[in-house]
């Protein structure tokens, strides 16, 4: 199982303060942050996209372009590209050149996105949400066969043979699909053959079983082999040298979150008892000491009938930068070994 940290470079209140870091600080805080799950071992880091105030994600490739310079190991990848409001052209093109910067370890999730915001920044009609994506990543895909594509679709211009460039440094950039709770997109996912990410929030692990059933079972049904069709979660977790720590330290921010994007929703407040459940033994978030949180990993595995990779959503802890570098070499040194000794028994 690879392991690794998706973050949405969120931008919180101090707990001690009130105040907001400067946007400058909390993006050199970021990169820090990708630089010691390298040092530590993680397989991958990832970098979300969303058009909001409380995040600094807009440009995803540009964040990730900048680790790549100062990393040397880790996979790096959007967590995720909202396909449906892009140009699958211009995506194509800055994570081919990222590959570059790294050398090879850029990757992708792609997906239509849980925020609306970019849809009319981009000049897109959120009417056309399922249409958008179901066109841009059937050009995506094109894009990484051939350098001279010929395709048509209605939200785009026409491609007649224009050479795309650069090419990536891998024979083909690995693509994810993103995923929520839409068993359309679970069965879309498997069809095409596409490793699968699926965002688990909330609830149990054990809720999502039936959806990714949906996903290997169209797979199979398309032809392909089920070791092809690998499985990723994303999790909201944060390691701790105590359970009690752990989740001391992630509450606020995560409660803060929330409740901003739950009054924007109708949700009602978030409460501690709540964020406990899903801490507990029986929820989805992977919040504790290190052997809590390598326990929850394998539950999940079960669960799930196998989990190709588990990231971790950490960046809704509202933490000075150490307590932050702290939790990333606990998941790396602590975490990640009982894992990777388990799957060799």
């Amino acid at each position: 199982m690879e392991i690794g940290i998706d973050s949405f470079a969120a931008i919180l209140p101090d707990s001690a303060t009130g105040q907001p870091p400067a946007a400058t600080d909390r993006m050199a805080d970021l990169l820090a942050e990708v630089e010691v799950a390298d040092r530590a071992g993680l397989d991958v880091f990832g970098i979300g996209e969303h058009h909001r105030a409380e995040f600094l994600d807009s440009a995803p490739a540009i964040i990730l372009a900048a680790a790549a310079a100062r990393t040397q190991n880790i996979r790096l990848t959007s967590a995720v590209t909202v396909l449906s409001a892009a140009d699958p052209v211009r995506v194509f093109q800055e994570f081919a050149t990222l590959d570059l910067i790294s050398k090879g370890r850029a990757e992708l999730v792609v997906g239509r996105g849980s925020f609306g915001e970019a849809y009319p920044l981009f000049g897109m009609d959120p009417r056309d949400y399922d249409e958008l994506f179901a066109e841009k990543l059937d050009l995506f895909l094109k894009l990484g066969e051939t350098k001279h594509p010929i395709w048509k679709g209605r939200f785009r211009s026409a491609l007649e043979g224009q050479g795309i460039y650069p090419r990536p440094h891998q024979p083909r950039l690995p693509l994810w699909i993103g995923v929520g709770g839409t068993p359309a997109s679970f069965v879309r996912a498997g069809t095409l053959g596409l490793p699968l990410m699926v965002a688990i929030i909330g609830g149990t692990f054990e809720r999502f079983r039936p959806l990714v059933d949906l996903y290997r079972e169209a797979g199979i049904r398309a032809g392909h082999d089920l070791d092809k069709l690998k499985l990723g979660v994303h999790a909201m977790g944060f390691v701790g040298e105590t359970d009690a720590a752990a989740r001391d330290a992630f509450f606020p921010g995560w409660a803060h979150l929330t409740a901003k994007i739950g009054r924007e929703r109708g949700w009602s407040p978030p409460s501690r008892q709540q964020f406990d459940a899903m801490a507990g033994p029986e929820g989805s978030f992977l919040v504790g000491a290190p052997r809590t949180v390598a326990a929850k990993m394998r539950h999940a595995n079960e669960a799930l009938g196998g989990v190709a990779r588990i990231t971790f959503q950490m960046s809704t802890a509202s933490l000075e930068t150490a307590a932050m570098k702290r939790s990333i070499e606990l998941l790396g040194t602590e975490v990640a070994p009982i894992i990777r000794s388990q799957a060799q028994l």
